[in-house]
């Protein structure tokens, strides 16, 4: 088994599909169910949902991006797979998921327009599931995308996939921004055998499927403001492929922003670590059994032995208050740098988004009733 498929395995067991590349397997045709047709019996009418101003601005939109975007064909020594991607510059840098070219002995990029050329991998974050590809390519086959900003995002705001699901490239679909600051387990296993966690993720309800992995998720003016990544789903397709339930998960551009540019120096990107776990979204017998006073926050559950926690004076939960899996006597992190954090999601997209090692962050706790102040200098991930 390899590693693509235990991290499927990993994040089913939590309800989440990794949208992992469309498998291909040797000498086997990765052709969808064939359909049956009947001739109508009079004209459809077609009755539209969308205002003409707001199809002429779909319409030009996938117009000026797509030719940006790509199709990524991937050889392993267990067989293949495809995703997607999008150009970032005009030196041939392309972006994609670290888990659609995981293990690739080969990298073919189809552009839009016909063109093909082999890909050389620059770089991964296995954190945010990010990776870096180069092609030679002419000019005017390297069609950059604007990139937004994902802080001016807000729930509701439509957005746009585009990318090659289930092999059709180039396929376009709309939805909303469903939600804002979610948080996955990513691929970098942690000291304490668990995975870090994945932060400030796009939830959204715009339709994308295995294939769409590394692909763009844009707003309405064309600027991409995630980068497609998992779905949440329990309902398969016949070859077994996780398929679409409404609930996405795009990495938020901001981070890309941080991220990409040091894959391209330097191969990698250096997360801040605390070295701590957490529990968030109490029940109210959780909360009152612990002795929490505070509904919203991040309680310290665990601490890596020599981690950054530990140094600051954070403390975790060791006393028996008859919780599975839970136990009283932790600090509870409610604010950082004075920004309120409602749980771990939100400390996370923080760290991320705001810190880097050798920071100091100044945390605001709950200990035993009574707020106090701890500073904390941040390290590296492990």
């Amino acid at each position: 088994m390899n590693k693509n498929v235990r991290l499927m395995v990993a994040i089913a067991a939590l309800v989440l599909a990794s949208l992992a590349c469309q498998a291909v397997q040797p000498g086997l045709p990765t052709l969808l169910p064939e359909a049956t047709f009947s001739a109508p019996t009079a004209a459809p009418v077609y009755v539209s949902t969308q205002s003409l101003d707001q199809q002429e601005t779909l319409s030009s939109l996938y117009q000026n991006v797509s030719p940006g975007i790509v199709s990524i064909r991937v050889l392993t020594a267990n067989g293949g797979g495809l995703g997607t991607g999008f150009v970032v510059d005009n030196a041939g840098h392309i972006v994609t998921n670290y888990h659609v070219v995981e293990d690739q002995k080969k990298i073919e990029v189809d552009f839009i327009s016909g063109f093909k050329a082999y890909g050389t991998l620059v770089g991964t974050d296995l954190d945010s599931d990010l990776a870096v590809i180069k092609v030679d390519a002419p000019a005017s086959e390297l069609r950059p995308l604007a990139m937004g900003d994902s802080d001016s995002l807000k729930v509701g705001q439509s957005v746009v996939a585009i990318g090659n699901p289930f092999g059709l490239n180039g396929t376009m679909t709309l939805g909303i921004v469903s939600a804002l600051g979610r948080s996955l387990p990513s691929a970098h296993e942690s000291p304490g055998g668990s995975f870090f966690s994945a932060g400030d993720l796009i939830q959204t309800d715009a339709s994308i499927n295995p294939g769409n992995s590394g692909g763009p998720l844009l707003n309405l003016n064309g600027e991409v403001i995630g980068i497609n990544r998992a779905i949440r789903t329990d309902a398969t397709n016949t070859t077994g492929e996780p398929v679409n339930s409404g609930i996405g998960f795009s990495i938020a551009i901001n981070i890309v922003k941080r991220v990409v540019p040091a894959i391209i120096e330097k191969g990698k990107y250096d997360y801040p670590y605390m070295g701590l776990g957490s529990a968030s979204d109490l029940s109210l017998d959780e909360i009152k059994a612990l002795g929490l006073t505070n509904f919203t926050g991040a309680y310290v559950t665990s601490i890596q032995p020599g981690s950054p926690a530990e140094t600051a004076g954070l403390i975790a939960g060791t006393k028996d208050v008859g919780l599975p899996n839970l136990m009283g006597g932790g600090d509870q992190i409610i604010a950082m740098d004075g920004q309120p954090i409602k749980n771990f999601d939100g400390l996370i997209s923080y760290l991320i988004n705001h810190k880097a090692p050798g920071d100091t962050v100044n945390l605001t706790i709950l200990r035993d009733g009574k707020q106090l102040e701890l500073p904390l200098v941040l390290t590296k991930r492990p």
